[in-house]
C-alpha cells in the first residue's frame, strides 16, 4: 500500500484512535493500529477487545492495500514532523516506510489478517441528536459511576430509551446521579444497557459542545457511537443494574435553595481540614442558614455559614463532602434544590429550575 497525507490532517485522527491502545498489550497485535486505503481514503482502526475506534480521513492513494504499524511509534513520528509537512506512507512484505522531507523512518509490522475483527452487532434501537447534549448528559452523571467495585454492574453507566426519552444513571452505592432528555426518536421498545466506565470516559473525550448531530446504536452486546469520521464501539456490561426508582427518596419536607456557586465554594473551603478517608462534613439547618463543619483527627475545625432560602425546624446531618462538590461540580445551573426529610435519610438534589431533567441522591453518614 501507499499513500500520501498532510502532517495536520492525519494527526488528531491519529491521536483519537491511539487513546484506546493499551501501553502494556497482552497481545502484540493490540499495540498496532490498522490502516487500510480505498477510493482515496485511511481507515486507521485500534481495539483493547473491548473497545474499538475507527477514524477516516482523505489521503492520496497510490496504492491500496492494508497493513499494521505500532500505533505509538507512528503518532509520535508524526506528530513530531513539522505542520506544512507532507507524509509519505509505504509497506510491503513485513515493513512500513515513512518519508517527510529529508525524514524517513522504517517501521515493522505485523500481518493485517492478525488484527482482531470487529464482531457484526445486530443494532435494535438508534438515537441521533446534538453531541452537546449527549456530552452534558453524561457529563452530569458518569462521575457517580463506580471504579473497580466487586458489583461489576455498578462500574457503568445505565442507559436507557423508553418512549422519547433517552436516560443515564450513575451509582456507586453511596450516591446517584440520574439525567434525560428527550430525543426525536420513539423507542420500539425499552432499551437498558450498561456501558463500562472505560467507554463512558472515552466519550466524554470526543464528543464536542457542537450542535452536529452524533448517533447511538444499541444492541445486546454492544454500542456504537457514530460521529463525524469516527466509529466508536464498546462492548457492554452483563449484568443487571439496582432498581434506581427506589433509592431516589420521596416526600421530603424540608426545602433549601441554595445560590450553587456560593455553596460550592463554602463546602470547598471546609474541607481543606478534612483528612479523614470519609471526608466526611456536618450540616446544620436552621431558618435561612446552611452551615457547613469540618473537625479533623487533630481536632482542628473549619465552619462556614451561608444564606439560604429556608424555613422549617432545624436538622443535623452529615455527609461525604467529596459527594456533594463533585454534584456542584456537575450542575451547570446557578441555583440548587435541596430536599431533606430527617438526619437517616438521602438528600434529593436538583438544579432549581429544572430545564434539564438531573437527579442527585447522597446518602448520609453517621454522626
Amino acid at each position: 500500500m501507499q499513500f500520501t497525507v498532510s502532517q495536520e490532517t492525519i494527526v488528531r485522527p491519529l491521536q483519537l484512535v491511539c487513546s484506546i491502545v493499551e501501553r502494556r498489550a497482552t497481545l502484540p497485535i493490540l499495540s498496532t493500529i490498522l490502516m487500510k486505503t480505498h477510493d482515496n481514503q485511511l481507515t486507521l482502526t485500534s481495539t483493547d477487545m473491548e473497545l474499538e475506534m475507527i477514524a477516516t480521513l482523505p489521503v492520496a492513494v497510490e496504492q491500496e492495500g492494508k497493513t499494521t504499524v505500532s500505533a505509538r511509534k507512528f503518532l509520535d513520528i508524526c506528530r513530531a514532523l513539522p505542520a506544512n509537512a507532507t507524509i509519505s506512507f509505504s509497506a510491503e512484505k513485513n515493513k512500513a516506510l515513512v518519508k517527510a522531507g529529508k525524514s524517513r523512518f522504517s517501521l515493522s509490522t505485523l500481518p493485517s489478517e492478525d488484527f482482531p475483527d470487529s464482531e457484526g452487532a445486530n443494532y435494535t434501537d438508534e438515537i441521533s441528536l446534538p453531541q452537546s447534549a449527549l456530552k452534558s448528559l453524561f457529563d452530569e452523571t458518569s462521575f457517580a459511576m463506580a471504579s473497580q467495585d466487586v458489583r461489576y454492574y455498578l462500574n457503568g453507566l445505565l442507559l436507557e430509551h423508553d418512549d422519547e426519552t433517552l436516560r443515564a444513571v450513575a451509582t456507586d452505592g453511596h450516591r446517584l446521579a440520574l439525567g434525560s432528555l428527550t430525543t426525536s426518536q420513539k423507542a420500539a421498545e425499552k432499551s437498558s444497557v450498561i456501558v463500562p466506565r472505560k467507554a463512558i470516559l472515552e466519550l466524554g473525550r470526543l464528543l464536542n459542545d457542537s450542535e452536529d448531530n452524533v448517533t447511538i446504536a444499541l444492541s445486546n452486546q454492544q454500542i456504537k457511537v457514530a460521529l463525524p469520521d469516527l466509529h466508536f464501539t464498546s462492548k457492554l456490561i452483563d449484568g443487571q443494574f439496582p432498581n434506581y426508582q427506589r433509592v431516589i427518596p420521596l416526600g421530603g419536607d424540608k426545602e433549601v435553595i441554595a445560590e450553587r456557586e456560593a455553596l460550592k465554594q463554602a463546602l470547598s473551603r471546609a474541607a481543606i481540614l478534612s483528612n479523614d478517608k470519609h471526608r466526611s462534613v456536618r450540616i446544620n439547618l436552621e431558618n435561612g442558614l446552611f452551615k457547613a463543619t469540618v473537625v479533623n483527627q487533630e481536632q482542628e475545625s473549619a465552619e462556614e455559614e451561608i444564606t439560604v432560602e429556608y424555613e422549617g425546624p432545624s436538622l443535623e446531618i452529615a455527609f461525604n463532602n467529596a459527594y456533594l462538590l463533585d454534584l456542584l461540580n456537575a450542575i451547570p445551573d446557578d441555583k440548587v434544590k435541596m430536599l431533606f426529610s430527617d438526619d437517616n435519610s438521602s438528600v434529593l438534589i436538583t438544579p432549581f429550575d429544572d430545564k434539564l431533567a438531573r437527579q442527585y441522591v447522597v446518602m448520609p453518614m453517621r454522626l
